[in-house]
């Protein structure tokens, strides 16, 4: 690292550090579910290296702590990986008690070759394939949470945390601003951490759940976007234990209320020209636009698994409750699970609506991005717009993990964009997680069956 190395972070760090000491640097990484993993290290000891080390087992491990017997022919033997940072991620951590900052870092190989299973190093390998096709993908996702009350106890039900009011009715009206500053304290320090680490909220809205908010990011780079929701979901957890709450990214934490989902739009813009390829010369929808809906159409059930990636996900596919039961498509329809936006050709975009928010976003926004790159390369061409209430049709999409799982193992063609050797790890990895929650007799279970059975 350069000596004078903090005079290159990007402006909101250094805007953070100005007149201040730097104590400690967090040097992270996603894993699979998407939990921040690495070291802190003291200021003065990240001046001084390029890179740190990781055992590749990080990425075989489970959600429950548990571990995929994912480490191939070698057997499990933890091999180091390097692990080298992007100072362009460089970001404060303003909920710590020093001055701290954090830097994502990048997984390769001792040969210098990305790790195939990092979800940083997958979406960047989706991308580069926009890439060479000329094409520059664009994303803009949306984040659905709640904030719940503190609970210690996972025999019991989650509840919604209660706002200023003290009545959780006051904070299930859809786009209430009222019920939006029922947790004002909460969206303050959000807003707060993150303006000092540089991020633009687009808008914050109350969701049609008690407790359940929605931020909107700017459209943008991919790996960009994902990045920011990787931090967004520390900062946002961080906010709210400020105020004795717990925020969840949960797909569906209350039985009564509606899922929450990470909305995904997608377009995609000529590398050249910078202009918009869904958009013909004089404003129509273009072959581009029907195929990347025609490849969403396609690939996205073999990616489910990546999208719902839990047994909990699969209880937000709820038909009539917000989140679709489709591969619909239609133009502000939101019974649809693939909806076209309002917008001028220029906007013109697709929204995914099938990812939950408790997907990792390097990884849902991927294998979104993969599925319209196959349907275009494919000239996969979509089927007949939908009118109407798209609930009133068929489910097309799997409702479990295993079977979402299985086909996820026989999509090989989103293999290859993906990569072969992530979606060995990843099929492994899940399905360990399945044959845990299997081996735990829940509460339904023995309130139904124990004596009437």
């Amino acid at each position: 690292m350069a000596k004078d190395w903090t005079a290159t972070l990007p402006d909101a760090a250094r805007a953070y550090l100005e007149n201040r000491r730097l104590d400690e640097v967090e040097c992270i990484i996603s894993d699979l579910p998407g939990i921040a993993r690495g070291k802190a290290v003291p200021a003065a000891k990240f001046a001084r290296q390029d890179y740190f080390h990781l055992p590749d087992s990080i990425f075989y491990q489970t959600i429950t702590g548990d571990w995929g017997e994912a480490a191939g022919d070698e057997g499990f033997i933890e091999r180091d990986m390097i692990l080298k940072p992007d100072m362009s991620t460089a970001s404060a951590a303003p909920w710590t008690g020093d001055w701290t900052l954090q830097v994502i870092h990048d997984a390769y190989d001792r040969n210098d070759d990305p790790i195939p299973f990092s979800p940083r190093n997958v979406l960047k390998r989706v991308v580069d394939l926009y890439h060479k096709q000329g094409w520059k993908p664009i994303v803009a996702p949306e984040m659905e949470f709640f904030l719940v009350a503190r609970n210690l106890d996972p025999a019991k039900k989650i509840e919604p945390m209660m706002g200023r009011s003290g009545r959780p009715a006051a904070a299930r009206q859809a786009y209430s601003m009222t019920a939006v500053d029922e947790f004002g304290p909460v969206i303050d320090d959000i807003y707060d951490f993150a303006e000092a680490q540089g991020f633009e909220i687009d808008g914050i809205t109350q969701e049609g759940g008690a407790g359940q908010l929605e931020i909107n990011l700017r459209h943008g780079n991919p790996v960009k976007l994902a990045d920011e929701v990787f931090f967004f979901k520390r900062l946002i957890r961080e906010a709210a234990l400020r105020h004795d709450c717990f925020a969840t990214f949960m797909a569906k934490p209350i039985a009564e209320e509606p899922g929450s989902a990470m909305h995904i739009h997608h377009s995609v813009a000529d590398l050249e020209t910078g202009k918009n390829i869904f958009s013909g010369p004089n404003g129509g929808d273009t072959d581009a636009f029907f195929t990347f809906i025609g490849g969403l159409q396609t690939h996205l059930p073999g990616v489910i698994a990546v999208m719902a990636p839990y047994v909990n996900s699969y209880r937000r596919y709820v038909r009539d409750n917000a989140a679709p039961i489709n591969l619909e498509w239609g133009r502000d329809n939101r019974t649809t699970g693939i909806r076209i936006p309002i917008s001028g050709p220029d906007a013109r975009r697709i929204e995914n609506r099938l990812t939950g928010m408790d997907a990792n976003p390097y990884l849902a926004m991927a294998a979104s991005l993969a599925a319209g790159y196959l349907g275009m390369m494919n000239e996969t061409r979509a089927e007949p717009q939908f009118r109407g209430d798209a609930y009133d049709g068929d489910e097309a999409i799997p409702r479990d993990l295993w079977s979402a799982l299985d086909l996820f193992d026989a999509a090989t063609d989103m293999h290859e964009i993906l990569g072969p050797e992530f979606a060995r790890v990843y099929s492994i990895v899940k399905r360990t997680e399945y044959e845990g929650f299997l081996s735990v007799i829940s509460p339904w279970e023995r309130e139904h069956l124990l004596l009437n059975v």
